[in-house]
């Protein structure tokens, strides 16, 4: 046994390490011999109890695997969300990098959910969520600067207000308008989410596509690409016992 080995008796199930002298054959993974039962672990071999323990842990993708995975992935996303909006509101700097980590985030707690599966459709979950949470990041960002270009409106006209009557020492003020029907509660956030949706293209209706729109498409796709990597399938096939 290596002097690796002793120090680290514990099964190391995420690598394979080739060891034992030629005819005696030896576990890849907790480095015993093998005079039993064996599997084959992606062409490594396995004593018995090693390949029973990674046959009993590996992980099944089921409905369950995937709902867990699914809340977990919205919750980053939410979160992913909050610090983009947050990070650009008290910065002023909206800085596309921020994708990056969001998508990291999305990811790892889908893996984190599922219990470690991968797969297809959770790849789709995690590039949807990761979309998902920078383009709505933008709702928040407008919500605050119309907001306050709201209140800059209302003082300068305040301020004109007073000049008017300093001037004539009598008040002008303007006749309330007519009432106009307030739309729903829930046109308004349908509207908001369909904007937030398409946010990152909104710039190529206005004004037409720039270089720092085109760097900034390219770094959510790169974010896109981190989530759907981290939740990719991660085939582990267990042969035996022979």
């Amino acid at each position: 046994m290596s002097d690796a080995s002793a120090n680290n008796p514990t099964p190391q199930f995420s690598t394979a390490e080739y060891v034992g002298k030629s005819g005696n054959d030896h576990c890849q993974f907790c480095h015993l011999p093998i005079s039993g039962p064996y599997y084959r672990v992606n062409d490594a071999m396995a004593c018995l109890s090693c390949g029973e323990h990674m046959r009993g842990e590996l992980a099944k993708d089921t409905p369950a695997a995937y709902t867990r995975g699914l809340l977990f992935g919205l919750g980053a996303a939410i979160l992913g969300l909050v610090l983009y909006a947050a990070f650009a509101i008290n910065t002023g700097i909206i800085i596309g990098y921020v994708s990056l980590a969001v998508g990291w985030m999305v990811g790892k707690a889908i893996l984190k959910g599922s219990g470690g599966v991968g797969g297809r459709r959770y790849q789709i979950t995690a590039a949807v969520l990761t979309y998902a949470a920078v383009s709505m990041a933008a709702v928040p960002i407008w919500i605050h600067y119309a907001g306050q270009q709201r209140r800059a409106q209302q003082q300068q006209l305040q301020a004109e207000q007073r000049q008017l009557e300093t001037e004539f020492g009598q008040s002008h003020t303007q006749e309330p308008n007519a009432p106009s029907a307030k739309p729903s509660l829930a046109r308004v956030l349908a509207r908001l989410a369909l904007l937030g949706i398409a946010s990152p293209f909104v710039e190529i209706w206005e004004t037409g596509p720039s270089f720092g729109w085109v760097i900034g498409i390219i770094i959510l796709v790169v974010g896109i690409r981190i989530a759907w990597q981290i939740t990719g399938a991660k085939p582990l096939e267990i042969y035996g016992p022979f």
